[in-house]
């Protein structure tokens, strides 16, 4: 394999590290990596302590996160968490935008990641930054109509912090699109790629951590 075909056929890691004490969704439990058995210590092996909620770093959102019904995460459809996904840029600071997203044809079935400026903000890895960039409902609805099957984007949470976060989520999640929350995208370009988004196997789960990854198209 030459250098080029590597480099073409190479993945990316667009998952956020868990760490202990990182950056969590307000009034979540935090998230803690304790090394409770250790071999500098003496110890006959490492072993540690993890403590976190389903929603911690990059994760699943699964509908049973906003309906009592809705299928959780282990029952949600592998072939809706590994295929062909698109990269997509957005310029605007403050929120994702219909008019923004004229510029774009989407189908039916496509797999959606919104790469903003909050991926630089996972440069802080221990404050909540207030000032995301989020999806407005009326953005859910676009995307619904357009029936896309998943999108993610890259902080905690789809929604704004306010009162209209919750009701993104419930145009989504109940319209069968898969959320991916948490994403790193840094190291992407606009284009399309290869996803490949694997969540904990939480039984009866309303989400899990994944790890994601990417592998550019050409």
């Amino acid at each position: 394999m030459t250098p080029e075909t590597e480099n073409r056929s190479s993945w990316i890691d667009v998952s956020v590290p868990l760490t202990d004490n990182m950056v969590s969704w307000p009034d979540d439990p935090p998230v803690r990596v304790e090394r409770i058995e250790d071999l500098e210590r003496g110890d006959g092996h490492n072993l540690s302590l993890l403590s976190m909620s389903s929603h911690s770093g990059t994760h699943i959102d699964a509908p049973a996160h906003f309906f009592t019904s809705g299928v959780t995460v282990d029952k949600i459809a592998l072939g809706n968490l590994i295929g062909l996904a698109r990269v997509i840029e957005i310029s605007d600071s403050e929120s994702v935008k219909p008019a923004e997203l004229k510029a774009y044809r989407f189908r039916k079935g496509e797999r959606i990641l919104f790469k903003t400026c909050n991926s630089r903000l996972w440069r802080d890895k221990n404050a909540f930054n207030k000032e995301f960039v989020y999806l407005t409902v009326e953005t859910a609805i676009c995307l619904v109509e357009h029936r896309v099957s998943l999108i993610g984007v890259d902080y905690l949470s789809v929604g704004s912090e306010g009162h209209d976060g919750s009701e993104v989520h419930r145009i989504l999640l109940g319209a069968g699109i898969t959320i991916i929350e948490g994403l790193d995208l840094s190291d992407t370009k606009m284009g399309r790629y290869d996803l490949i988004c694997l969540p904990l196997k939480i039984q009866n789960g309303d989400g899990a951590p994944a790890r994601v990854i990417l592998r550019p198209r050409h």
